[in-house]
């Protein structure tokens, strides 16, 4: 495993190397040890799937509020998406930037998301599958989102977005005057 850093502070991508053979291959996808760096004493509490039909969609942008934040951690592990993750971070340098790599089961990355930092993505080809592994527990209560075309956020989507749930599309518009999470 080898932890990659991105202009975000905390938002890493993890390269993961399978060993092939004539048989197929094998990877280590997460390990506790190696992603201490990462982790920093958290714990992976929960462990989500999503799979997404239609090319275009877009789930997103998703967080948890204090005090049941979350960080992430997001692989592909059917299909391609382009996943995002925005730094909602009052008073972080890089607040409300954000940094999108393509995830494949092919290339095999791993993205790390820490809390107060929105995620999402859009689907690059039908069926495609993540597999999320949480640090909290989800408490609806403390659920939030901001909208996937935000004006302040400026995401510069890949694809026309095609399919986005009514929830993601309520999500108000951020103001100026937004101090983060």
């Amino acid at each position: 495993m080898k932890i990659i850093g991105t202009p975000i502070d905390g938002v890493e991508i993890i390269e993961t190397t399978p060993i092939a053979d004539q048989r197929g291959s094998f990877a280590r996808w997460f390990c506790a040890k190696k992603l201490e760096p990462v982790l920093k004493g958290r714990s992976i509490v929960q462990i989500n799937h999503s799979r997404t039909a239609k090319v275009g969609s877009i789930r997103g942008m998703h967080f948890q509020k204090p005090p049941h934040g979350e960080m992430k951690f997001v692989r592909c592990i059917r299909g391609k998406v382009w996943d995002v993750a925005l730094d909602m971070r009052e008073g972080s340098p890089t607040f409300l930037k954000w940094h999108a790599v393509e995830l494949t089961p092919k290339n095999g990355l791993l993205l790390a998301i820490p809390e107060r930092c929105a995620h999402g993505f859009q689907v690059l080809e039908p069926d495609s599958e993540l597999l999320y592994l949480h640090t909290a527990y989800y408490e609806p209560s403390s659920e939030g989102g901001v909208h996937f075309a935000d004006p302040l956020i400026m995401i510069d989507w890949p694809l026309p977005p095609a399919d986005v749930s009514e929830r993601d599309s309520s999500h108000p518009p951020l103001t100026r005057s937004f101090g983060g999470i």
